[in-house]
């Protein structure tokens, strides 16, 4: 049997994942971009962190999500307000219009995310769940906070 590598295994699950998410987000009608859905389930994750910190956990350059935020903030579905620590700063919540598009955009990732998980146990997803989690620690320190 040839056994691909761990890396390469994990790259193109990645890959293949993501075209999935993105072709869930089209056929659900949302009206949003992928980045824009990614960038709105993040605000939701991480309410009130500063625009600069949101890139960096979206693994995006600020100016990619300064577009996603621009595009969402025109339709009402997040904000930005100064930081009251250092007011160039911004901080980024989402609206109460942005619930029903919210559940909607989740919505559609769970369709995806199943069928991804199609035939993985609910033990052998949070043994993944850690794994990756653990594998992101090691890669990003920014997100060892997170683990716990």
């Amino acid at each position: 049997m040839n056994t691909l590598p761990l890396g390469f295994l994990l790259v193109d699950a990645a890959r293949l994942y993501r075209a999935r998410i993105d072709r869930a987000f089209d056929e659900a009608g949302l009206g949003l971009t992928a980045g824009e859905a990614r960038a709105l389930i993040h605000v939701s994750i991480n309410p009130g962190l500063r625009q600069g910190v949101l890139a960096v956990r979206m693994n995006v350059e600020p100016m990619t999500l300064v577009g996603f935020l621009d595009r969402l903030e025109a339709h009402g579905l997040i904000q930005r307000t100064p930081d009251p620590t250092d007011r160039r700063a911004k901080i980024v919540q989402l609206t109460a219009t942005a619930a029903p598009l919210l559940a909607q955009v989740m919505a559609a990732a769970a369709i995806a995310r199943e069928e991804a998980l199609a035939g993985v146990e609910d033990t052998e997803r949070e043994v993944l769940r850690v794994a990756l989690t653990r594998m992101r620690a090691n890669l990003c320190p920014s997100t060892r906070s997170e683990e716990s």
